[in-house]
C-alpha cells in the first residue's frame, strides 16, 4: 500500500488499543476495589493492587516516550544530513522537532523549499504534511 497523508499514521492494535483498554479497566477496577476496602482487612492488598496498576500506567507512558525520543534524534540527524546533501547547508535552526518529523515525508525535490517555508510561515507539522506533493514513505516509525 502506498503511504500518503491520509494513511501514514500507524498504530499497533495490541499496544495502542488492547493493552490501553486493559490498563484503564484495571485502574478503574483497582480504584473501586480500594474504595470498597477502605474499612476492611483487605485494605493492604487492595492498595498494593492499585499501586501495581498505577506503576503499569506510568510504565505504559514511558515505554512509548523513550523510544520516540530516540527515533526523534535519529530523524533529526537523518533529515539534517539529507538537507545538507541536497543544499550544502544544514536544516534551518528555526525548525521545531515536530516540523522536522513532518519534513521527513517530503521528497528530495520538496525538502529545501518546504523547510524554508516551514520556518518563514511557522507551519504546523500537519500543514507541512498537507503541502507535500510527492510523499516519501516511512514504514518504520510506529
Amino acid at each position: 500500500m502506498e503511504q500518503n497523508y491520509q494513511n501514514h499514521a500507524r498504530t499497533v492494535l495490541g499496544f495502542h488499543r488492547v493493552l490501553l483498554i486493559l490498563l484503564v479497566a484495571g485502574l478503574i477496577g483497582s480504584g473501586v476495589n480500594l474504595y470498597e476496602s477502605l474499612y476492611s482487612p483487605n485494605l493492604y492488598s487492595a492498595s498494593l493492587i492499585m499501586l501495581l496498576f498505577v506503576c503499569c500506567a506510568i510504565m505504559y507512558a514511558y515505554v512509548r516516550l523513550f523510544p520516540l525520543k530516540a527515533q526523534d534524534r535519529a530523524i533529526r540527524a537523518e533529515e539534517n544530513f539529507r538537507h545538507y546533501i541536497l543544499t550544502g547547508k544544514i536544516l534551518p535552526s528555526g525548525l521545531t522537532m515536530g516540523q522536522i518529523i513532518a519534513l521527513r515525508f517530503a521528497s528530495d525535490e520538496e525538502l529545501p523549499h518546504l523547510s524554508d517555508k516551514a520556518v518563514k510561515e511557522n507551519l504546523r507539522p500537519r500543514e507541512i504534511k498537507q503541502f507535500i506533493q510527492k510523499w516519501k514513505a516511512d514504514h518504520h516509525r510506529v
